[in-house]
């Protein structure tokens, strides 16, 4: 406490000094006993480790579920890669249609053109035949 002017304050020898840290460390162990205080530590000691087991379990939990997850990400794209490989195979089929339809094309267009050349070569021999 701070003392005010005009009070009286008692000063301490190096001996009575010794006398009260002997009392207060023989007299400690006592308080905190009566406190609780030993047992708070305790009790805080055992709540942090318990939390600490809590928070390791957990994070096992969110590591195994990352790994299901990465299991299915895993098995979806493989999914996707044959649904790709079938698309590729569908449109391989169509270029070959394709390439048939062409091929057909061509070989009707020279038939026309065919008969074209005919018809006209037809009216020009009749037509120099019929004169």
């Amino acid at each position: 406490m701070i003392n005010s002017p005009g009070e009286k304050t008692m000063a301490l020898q190096d001996e009575d000094l010794v006398k009260i840290g002997a009392y207060v460390q023989q007299r400690l162990p006592e308080w905190l006993a009566g406190m609780n205080y030993a047992r708070t530590i305790y009790d805080r000691d055992m709540e942090l480790r318990e939390r600490i087991v809590r928070v390791e379990e957990e994070l096992k939990n969110q590591r195994e579920l990352l790994k299901q997850g990465f299991e299915q990400m895993d098995k979806r794209i493989d999914q996707v890669d044959k649904r790709i490989d079938q698309v590729d195979k569908r449109i391989d089929q169509l270029d070959k249609r394709l390439e048939l339809f062409e091929s057909r094309f061509s070989r009707i267009t020279v038939i026309i053109t065919a008969g074209f050349a005919m018809m006209t070569v037809l009216m020009s021999v009749y037509r120099f035949v019929g004169q």
